[in-house]
C-alpha cells in the first residue's frame, strides 16, 4: 500500500458519473456563510451571492459545493469560497472544522427543511470571516453584504431556494443573531 498526494483530479466526475452517483448516494457538501467581523469578531456584515436560477429567477445564496474525494473539509471549504468569492477574499478558515450547521438535502418536499431536485445530500456549513476583497465568480452576478438583520429578514429569507433561507438562520443562530 502507497501513501501519498492523492490525485488531484481523481475526485472530478463526468456529469454521467456524477449524475449516477447522485441517484444512488448521498454526497457531502461544504457550504459557507462570508461574514464580516469586527474587532471583538461580532458579525456586522453577511455576504450573499445573487444568481439567476435555472428557470432564470434571481435567487440568493451561500458559497456551497462538494468535497472531492482525498479533500479535507479545510481544503473544500477553501476552494469554494475562492472559486465564488474570488482569490482575494481572504478567508479565516476555522481552527477546528466544526460545522455551525448540518442540513440534509432531499429531491422531494416533506422530509427536512432542504431540497435539492438534483439528489440527497448532506451538507456541513460554516460561518467564515472573509478579510479581503469579494468579487464574486462562476455563475454569481455579485455579491451583497447586509447587516445580519437584513440577511434573516423575511424578504431576504424569500429569495433563497432549497430552504437556504433556514440554513441561513440556523447559521446566523449559532454566532449569535436571532432576531
Amino acid at each position: 500500500m502507497s501513501v501519498g498526494t492523492p490525485d488531484p483530479s481523481g475526485g472530478w466526475l463526468s456529469d454521467d458519473e456524477l449524475a449516477n452517483i447522485r441517484r444512488r448516494l448521498p454526497l457531502l457538501y461544504v457550504e459557507a456563510v462570508p461574514v464580516r467581523v469586527d474587532g471583538l469578531g461580532v458579525v456586522t456584515e453577511v455576504g450573499l451571492l445573487l444568481r439567476a436560477n435555472a428557470s432564470g429567477a434571481m435567487t440568493r445564496t451561500i458559497v456551497s459545493g462538494r468535497v472531492m474525494y482525498g479533500e479535507t473539509l479545510r481544503e473544500a471549504l477553501f476552494r469554494h469560497l475562492e472559486k465564488d468569492l474570488g482569490p482575494m477574499a481572504f478567508p479565516l478558515l476555522p481552527a477546528s472544522p466544526i460545522p455551525a450547521h448540518v442540513a440534509e438535502y432531499f429531491p422531494f418536499k416533506g422530509i427536512s427543511a432542504y431540497t435539492d431536485e438534483r439528489q440527497h445530500a448532506v451538507s456541513l456549513v460554516f460561518v467564515v470571516p472573509v478579510t479581503g476583497t469579494c468579487e464574486p465568480r462562476q455563475d454569481a452576478l455579485e455579491l451583497t453584504w447586509l447587516t445580519p438583520e437584513d440577511a434573516i429578514s423575511s424578504a431576504v429569507l424569500d429569495e433563497m431556494e432549497g430552504g437556504r433561507g433556514a440554513l441561513l438562520r440556523a447559521a446566523l443562530s449559532s454566532v449569535g443573531h436571532s432576531h
